[in-house]
């Protein structure tokens, strides 16, 4: 049976000892529980765990006749043969369960290789028995491991140890108290997990008391896909320990694993939304109205507007107006009057800003420029947003008191167009890429390292061939101390685009 970690929520049933040795005890256990998980069939996976120990060589020699040592006495008062383990493993397929094995030393794995196990899973107390490990590393099949009582560093090196031999596996939260106490659960320990293991299934493998329900529902919300739990039937003859579930409680246990699994919904990926939840939200956005009159050509800007309930529909509202869009009026708009879509020109610049942000990306990624944490951009585009890569540059705004600080790159063949400052001077300080300089109509070329001033009222432009970065740094920068030679710039109130990034965008999708 081919099985996968990532798909729906695995139930594993931990049989343990509670067959009692009886192999026909324990094959009612399969067939009880089977008809317990037919319920829940559509939402989980389910397995029955057997526990396999080479006893004859598990026990030393010398204690085998003890019957005061508790775990001696277990084991060896409910031994099984090979073919009695066999025939309940035969049952547990038959029903449908995936057949799952704890092996506790080297010959038992050589068994449940024999007896065709589906998954291997290692109790905690194996955890770090590395004869063990290696011995299971070569069996063909998936691992799960419980980690009660286990350091992170030992967690690591496990991992790392199952990782290096391309294994398919995934961790159990467990603590190793039999019964657990409510306040020992440390469900919290699944997060930690999750967080420091992201590429591995998590899960919980649980022995809190048999009637607590909610510690599978709070597993289930901390991201856990799979959930083991003890079981057994208590009859006249047999008596239950404190941590094994009968299958009336099992049943329990999982009613609350389904609803807990159905109030968290879907994980890893944003849900979708109904449409009563977007009309309910949509009724209570802002629409946008004129506050004054719009012409015909106009951009509709928020000094225009004002912003109020009730919307109607097909209205422009305040969730709209990004600066990343614009709108133009296809007509003229009364005060008061609703700004309704289909009367208006939009334009998404949203798309636009992307590309060209990645287009600076690399220069900076290639200049190993050192960035503040976070960046206020500026992107210049002295003839449109459309002609960026020609005309225009892109400025992160370091400081500007007294002194003023930017970092202005410049794609490969853009230009910046002639213009001067009366206010403030300027050294330019390049650290990457070449930079041709027009100062007062003489060109000259520069590369990383050369400094350039530029004093006030003198006529400047620059650009480059292959790409630069460049520091800025001046006196007091002030908006309107830049004046252009050629009068449709001046005249372009547009030719500005302002952003704030964090500097872990040069490691991340830009959106």
């Amino acid at each position: 049976m081919k099985v996968s970690f990532s798909a729906k929520p695995l139930f594993i049933f931990e049989m343990a000892n509670n067959h009692m040795g009886d192999v026909n005890h324990g094959l009612r256990i399969v067939r009880e529980l089977a008809e317990v998980k037919k319920d829940f069939d559509s939402v989980f996976d389910f397995a029955v765990k057997l526990q396999y120990r080479d006893l004859d060589t598990f026990i030393h020699p010398d204690y085998r006749g003890r019957s005061d040592l508790k775990y001696v006495k277990r084991f060896l008062d409910t031994r099984l043969t090979e073919a009695e383990f066999n025939l309940i493993r035969e049952e547990i397929r038959k029903f449908g369960f995936i057949a799952v094995c704890t092996p506790f030393d080297e010959k038992s794995v050589d068994l449940l290789e024999k007896h065709g196990f589906d998954i291997i899973k290692i109790g905690s107390c194996s955890f770090t028995d590395w004869p063990l490990l290696e011995r299971i590393s070569k069996a063909d099949r998936p691992i799960i491991a419980s980690v009660a009582g286990v350091t992170l560093e030992d967690i690591d090196k496990v991992v790392l140890f199952f990782e290096h031999r391309e294994k398919s596996f995934a961790l159990m939260h467990c603590v190793g108290e039999y019964p657990t106490a409510d306040s020992n659960l440390q469900l919290n320990q699944i997060g930690l997990l999750r967080g420091r293991y992201p590429e591995l299934t998590i899960g919980f493998s649980s022995h809190e008391d048999p009637e607590n329900y909610d510690g599978v529902k709070i597993a289930a919300a901390k991201g856990a896909r799979i959930f083991e739990r003890h079981v057994g039937i208590r009859t006249k003859k047999y008596t239950l320990n404190p941590y094994s579930s009968t299958p009336e409680q099992i049943y329990k246990w999982l009613e609350s694993a389904r609803k807990a699994f159905e109030l968290c919904g879907l994980q890893g990926v944003r849900r979708g939304f109904s449409e009563k939840e977007l009309n309910d939200l949509q009724c209570l956005k802002r629409g946008v109205f004129a506050k004054i009159e719009i012409g015909k050509g106009e951009k509709i800007t928020l000094d225009k507007v004002f912003l109020a309930i009730p919307n109607i529909p097909g209205q422009i509202v305040a969730n709209d107006m990004s600066k990343y869009t614009e709108f133009i009026a296809r007509k003229n708009f009364l005060p008061g009057y609703p700004v309704i879509k289909s009367e208006v020109e939009i334009k998404d610049l949203r798309a636009r800003i992307v590309q060209i942000m990645n287009k600076i990306k690399p220069i900076l990624i290639a200049g190993n420029v050192a960035l503040p944490s976070k960046l206020e951009f500026e992107l210049s585009h002295h003839y449109g947003i459309e002609t960026f890569e020609e005309w225009g540059c892109a400025m992160i705004n370091c400081v500007n008191r007294e002194y003023c600080k930017k970092l202005i790159i410049m794609l490969p063949g853009q230009k910046h167009p002639v213009h001067y400052h009366l206010k403030k001077e300027e050294t330019f300080n390049i650290l990457y890429g070449d930079l041709t300089i027009n100062l007062e109509g003489e060109e000259e070329q520069h590369g990383k390292g050369d400094m350039i001033i530029i004093e006030r009222g003198k006529r400047h432009a620059f650009s480059s061939s292959g790409g630069a970065v460049f520091e800025e740094i001046s006196t007091t920068h002030f908006p309107e101390d830049s004046f252009y030679a050629d009068e449709k710039v001046e005249r372009n109130k547009d030719r500005k685009t302002y952003m704030t990034f964090w500097s872990d965008w040069l490691t991340k999708p830009i959106l």
